[in-house]
């Protein structure tokens, strides 16, 4: 593995002003959280990426802006939901069953993923008995 494993990911985009994206606190919650578990660049909140000998804090735990290549590219995808209310390139629905906000995989999508299987079934199963009903004996 290179020294610097990031140098070669795509520049980070920014506003049309040129400023960085900025985080509410609790996106930043939930990106630290995304970041203690699934980034393998930060150990015990240092980030092992800009280790020079000298632990360094994790920019992107510390910064209510997206700062870090690493955690936009290889972590930030990992919950498409906050990459969504980041950089709103993406549209956000509720889902009809929960009311929870969700990135729908089709413009068709009305359920969040988790509701989406449980309404699926369920519908399924009054399908099937309605079916089952109307079939003379």
């Amino acid at each position: 593995m290179s020294k610097r494993p990031y140098q070669h990911l795509p520049p980070l985009e920014h506003r049309p002003d040129g400023s960085p994206y900025r985080i509410t606190p609790p996106q930043k919650r939930r990106a630290s959280g995304l970041i203690r578990r699934e980034c393998c660049n930060c150990e015990d909140g240092n980030c092992l990426a800009l280790d020079d000998g000298d632990t360094c804090a994790c920019p992107q735990m510390i910064s209510f802006s997206v700062c870090c290549k690493w955690f936009r590219w290889a972590v930030l995808p990992l919950d498409r939901t906050l990459e969504a209310e980041i950089y709103r390139d993406r549209d956000l629905k509720r889902c009809a069953e929960c009311g929870g906000v969700f990135v729908p995989k089709s413009n068709r999508g009305k359920y969040c993923p988790d509701c989406a299987a449980r309404v699926h079934r369920r519908q399924k199963t009054e399908s099937e008995r309605k079916r089952r009903s109307a079939v003379d004996s």
